[in-house]
């Protein structure tokens, strides 16, 4: 019975686990395959899900966001909000933005998990058009 019990618990969790994002997480670049920084994404009072950088893991050409157009423009990269605004909506995270802060541009974003990994798909128009990052989840 105790590990009917246990295998319950442990699947429940899973469950649970598999379809979130908060937490931190690598994030590696899709065009060199290096780790660049971790992002730790969170749950804020409106019910979105937002992402900043908490650490950098290889050191930027600048350190600030010289190229966004907004609020971030000239803001420190560390610590920088670059995910706004997702929505959870089934398995996937929609409705929000990313922002590269090596080239400032931001980008509509869908996020879906795949058990200790996040694809991250930043794209302008269709979601189609566009690329994916896989984020490593950080133990």
């Amino acid at each position: 019975m105790k590990k009917i019990l246990f295998s319950f618990v442990a699947l429940l969790f899973a469950t649970l686990s598999y379809a979130q994002i908060e937490g931190k997480w690598k994030t590696i670049d899709d065009e060199t395959g290096q780790a660049k920084s971790i992002v730790e994404i969170f749950k804020k009072s409106d019910g979105k899900y937002y992402g900043k950088v908490t650490q950098l893991l290889i050191k930027p050409q600048h350190a600030n966001c010289i190229d966004c157009k907004d609020d971030r423009k000239n803001q420190p990269i560390l610590g920088m909000e670059v995910i706004r605004g997702m929505k959870k909506e089934g398995k996937e995270f929609t409705g929000g933005t990313i922002t590269d802060p090596k080239t400032g541009k931001t980008y509509k974003c869908n996020i879906t998990r795949d058990g200790d990994k996040l694809n991250v798909r930043g794209y302008v128009g269709f979601s189609l058009i566009g690329r994916t990052q896989i984020w490593h989840a950080v133990k």
